[in-house]
């Protein structure tokens, strides 16, 4: 019998030696489309595993960080907190690769404050936001990043503007942003890898649909949602398995993706005439959608001159972690000299 050869990237590896535990998410959830597209980008990148340091949060979408990259250093923090974690790890250690996996809860919420210093200081990291709209774990209620006039499953209406996550990247500073659909992996997995190799903060918000709690007519970012009023919440939910939604379209053009429940989700794919050079005109095109009821993804910012947080500080490339007491502290006459000059 023939052997089975199996492919393997430039650092020997096979796609399976990315992979992490199996899933827990509910089937169809649009978190375990992103997590196998982070699988190929890392393969397809050549990733060194113990170079890779996974974040995260709380939420559902923080649970993903167990789904890949078994080898990899990973932290997951309390609530809201990954980005203040992942700034004090990147500037400790400049020889690790950082992936944040947070969710629009843990990200637009409660961590609102840390994500936006995260971004200003230009922390070099791959920031992932699997966008879903709704709070998955605390059963569904709107997250802030709904759009105003959503539908919640029980019929509630969002009041409230939404928190547009990439605008706000290119408002307070992020050097990297671009947003995507969960499926479309054509689309995401280079956005990835073009992160990955950015220096400085790259953020990413991926529209990921909540196959549970925000599948119904209404939602603007939804999967069908099975079985709606025979579920107990307060009991275990059972969550058949759907098709995951996945497209394929040109560059410069927009599609209509039909979920599960008849619903209907409009994309508009970045063409060549976006210069993503031009802040203004990213947050022109951000607005402009929003207000034409599309979900506009491609590569919408990016400033590749601005400097990283150690490097604007001029940390040293040795790693914080790997400085000795001497190196740190100043020489008892160095301290005298700096108490002289103070005087």
């Amino acid at each position: 019998m023939a052997a089975v050869t199996v492919k393997v990237n430039q650092l020997g590896l096979s796609r399976d030696d990315y992979k992490g535990l199996a899933t827990t998410l509910c089937a169809g959830c649009g978190h375990n489309s992103i997590t196998n597209h982070i699988v190929k980008a890392l393969y397809d990148h050549g990733v060194d595993p113990y170079r890779l340091a996974k974040m995260s949060g709380i939420g559902c979408s923080s649970k993903a960080t167990a789904y890949f990259v078994e080898r990899a250093h990973a932290f997951n923090a309390v609530h809201g907190r990954m980005p203040a974690v992942t700034t004090g790890a990147a500037v400790a250690d400049r020889d690790l690769l950082f992936l944040g996996i947070s969710g629009d809860g843990d990200t637009a919420s409660i961590g609102l404050g840390q994500f936006c210093h995260l971004l200003r200081r230009n922390v070099d990291c791959t920031y992932v936001v699997e966008n879903n709209g709704v709070y998955g774990l605390t059963k569904g209620q709107f997250s802030a990043t709904a759009d105003l006039g959503s539908v919640q499953k029980k019929g509630s209406v969002n009041q409230l503007e939404t928190i547009d996550i990439a605008g706000l990247a290119v408002q307070v500073g992020a050097s990297f942003v671009a947003r995507s659909f969960s499926g479309d992996g054509a689309q995401l997995v280079p956005l990835l890898r073009a992160a990955l190799s950015h220096r400085g903060t790259a953020v990413l918000d991926v529209i990921s649909p909540c196959v549970t709690f925000n599948d119904h007519e209404g939602s603007t970012k939804s999967y069908q949602y099975v079985k709606d009023h025979e579920l107990i919440l307060q009991e275990m939910d059972f969550i058949p398995q759907q098709t995951e939604v996945e497209v394929d379209y040109a560059e410069g053009s927009s599609t209509e993706v039909e979920l599960h429940d008849g619903s209907r989700l409009r994309l508009r794919k970045l063409g060549r005439d976006h210069d993503p050079k031009n802040r203004l005109s990213a947050l022109q095109v951000i607005d402009e959608s929003r207000r034409q009821g599309e979900v506009v993804t491609g590569l919408l910012y990016v400033n590749p001159e601005m400097p990283d947080l150690c490097s604007a500080e001029n940390l040293p490339r040795i790693p914080l972690r790997d400085l000795g007491a001497e190196q740190l502290r100043l020489t008892p006459d160095e301290f005298a000299s700096l108490l002289k000059d103070w005087a």
